[in-house]
């Protein structure tokens, strides 16, 4: 109670101009990246320390006689007895263009050897999450390239759209999948000089990882020519707690950056399961009281208020949107742990990914029946709702029938035919890693398999078919790709023009 009256007691301080004046205080203790202050009675939560020789901490106990502070980095050198200063300020980090292509710290410190960032632009790395009147519902769709994403658990612009699944499932390859597809789209807009394309800028936050894990996705980031468009934001293992902590915040902050001024931005966070070890770890060391499975009891609230910044603005309020694609790693399946349930609840659906599919071949390990989008189909193109609209009922049916089929009974025709078309879908929604497709491929694709096309081959060819399909539109029918990417549905015209292009490619086969 004595806790709760100083933090009330602070906060209101906080309103008076005298508590804005540099203060001093006195380590008293220090230890596994943790400082209790003495002093520093006006200090705000959140508030940056300055611990000299260049070491900041961060306020995040604020307790009737003293403070507790976690010490980002150079924790070593800070030794008990040592002065200390408040700054005034809260935590920022260095935004705009200039991140672009840089793999940063959580202070937004470079990483990568090409020298200082050149900006004058900074965000807080902690702020309130966008009110409900300034927002509006998700409508325009982030195209991840993906085919089994983009038809049946499609993503919009300004959605929190959960990828949960066991390790080594393919979680991140998604992840990397969708930022490459994003850079890929604001290459051609480019290109073209498409004035109404909205590019969309990508933050990757790597939290927990091994560095040759973040050191493989910016070599295929680089490769693929998505960097230039992406911030990497990298606090791996061997970083402290508290910078794992930070991670997160600090990506959403540079994608804030971009929704403040009107842009599209993406915000991966890879992964939330490994961030909410790291709060765990700082906060048993500051000493919190632990609750379930001993995460604090503040847990949930930790990661609500990173998601909730994730927002689809109104015109009125810019018209920025912030996506959102949290990662959470499960453990043999379960999705009803503490973590994963929580994280379930904050976002707008989720992606699940079974380890049996991942070993029976199919890649993206896709779960139809657990996975969800919470906006659906708004966040689709005319031309996608068109040609996905029964996909995800045909797949349920041949899980269904498939299922059923294992016992050997006589099955009629009709049910036959269910389960050959539901076998060629999920031999079309294997795909190759770092390969994404264009919404126009993606239509394409889902139109000549429900018009039968891929029926009478072989499923074990039905990609190849697939391949060369594709390669012959592209080659010979370009300006039907470009037909449906520009009228984003399936007009009359664009109807008779895949009719004849299929009849033209099966008189050529």
């Amino acid at each position: 109670m004595q806790s709760i009256v100083a933090d009330i007691e602070r906060t209101l301080a906080n309103f008076h101009p005298e508590a804005q004046s540099e203060e001093t205080g006195k380590v008293m203790e220090v230890g596994d990246g943790v400082a209790r202050i003495e002093g520093l009675r006006n200090i705000r939560l959140n508030e940056m320390i300055d611990f000299g020789n260049g070491v900041i901490g961060l306020a995040l106990n604020l307790e009737e006689n003293s403070i507790g502070a976690v010490v980002l980095s150079g924790a070593e050198t800070v030794r008990e007895g040592q002065t200390v200063r408040s700054t005034g300020r809260l935590l920022e980090i260095p935004c705009g263009r200039a991140m672009l292509g840089r793999v940063v710290d959580p202070l937004g410190r470079p990483l990568d050897g090409k020298g200082p960032i050149e900006t004058t632009e900074v965000n807080p790395v902690e702020r309130a999450a966008p009110g409900i009147i300034g927002r509006q519902s998700v409508a325009a769709p982030l195209q991840t390239g993906i085919l089994a994403i983009d038809a049946v658990i499609p993503i919009g612009r300004g959605q929190r759209e959960l990828i949960i699944g066991d390790r080594s499932t393919g979680k991140t390859t998604i992840a990397v999948d969708t930022i490459i597809n994003q850079a890929r789209l604001n290459h051609e807009a480019e290109i073209a000089v498409d004035t109404n394309a909205c590019p969309v800028y990508s933050v990757y936050v790597a939290i927990g990882q091994r560095q040759s894990s973040v050191a493989q996705v910016i070599r295929v980031l680089e490769e693929q020519g998505a960097l230039k468009y992406t911030v990497i934001v990298a606090a791996t293992a061997s970083d402290s707690a508290a910078m794992q902590y930070l991670a997160p915040f600090s990506g959403t902050a540079i994608g804030e950056w971009f929704m403040d001024h009107g842009m599209d931005a993406l915000v991966v966070y890879d992964d939330l399961s490994k961030h909410a070890v790291a709060y765990r770890q700082m906060s048993l060391v500051l000493r919190r009281p632990s609750g379930r499975e001993a995460y604090p009891g503040d847990i949930f609230y930790l990661h609500s208020r990173l998601l909730e910044r994730s927002a689809c603005m109104s015109k009125a309020c810019g018209g920025g949107t912030l996506t959102s694609l949290p990662i959470i790693e499960t453990q043999t399946g379960d999705v009803a742990a503490y973590i994963p349930t929580n994280v379930i609840s904050i976002t707008d659906g989720q992606i699940y990914l079974e380890s049996d599919l991942f070993h029976q071949g199919i890649r993206p390990a896709l779960s139809i029946g657990i996975s969800v989008s919470r906006v659906g189909s708004a966040a689709q193109t005319k031309a996608m709702k068109e040609v996905a609209g029964k996909v995800k009922l045909e797949l349920a049916q041949y899980y269904e029938l498939k299922e059923f089929a294992q016992f050997g009974s006589d099955l009629d025709s009709k049910t036959v035919a269910m389960i050959e078309h539901g076998r060629r879908i999920t031999e079309l929604f294997k795909q190759v890693q770092y390969s994404p497709f264009s919404m126009e491929e993606e239509v394409v694709q889902l139109w000549a398999a429900q018009q039968g096309f891929f029926e009478s081959t072989p499923v074990e060819k039905t990609r190849e078919v697939r391949s060369n399909f594709l390669d012959f539109i592209r080659m010979r029918r370009k300006e039907l790709l470009l037909d449906i990417a520009r009228e984003k549905r399936l007009t009359p015209e664009i109807r008779k023009a895949l009719e004849d292009a299929v009849t033209e490619y099966q008189g050529l086969n």
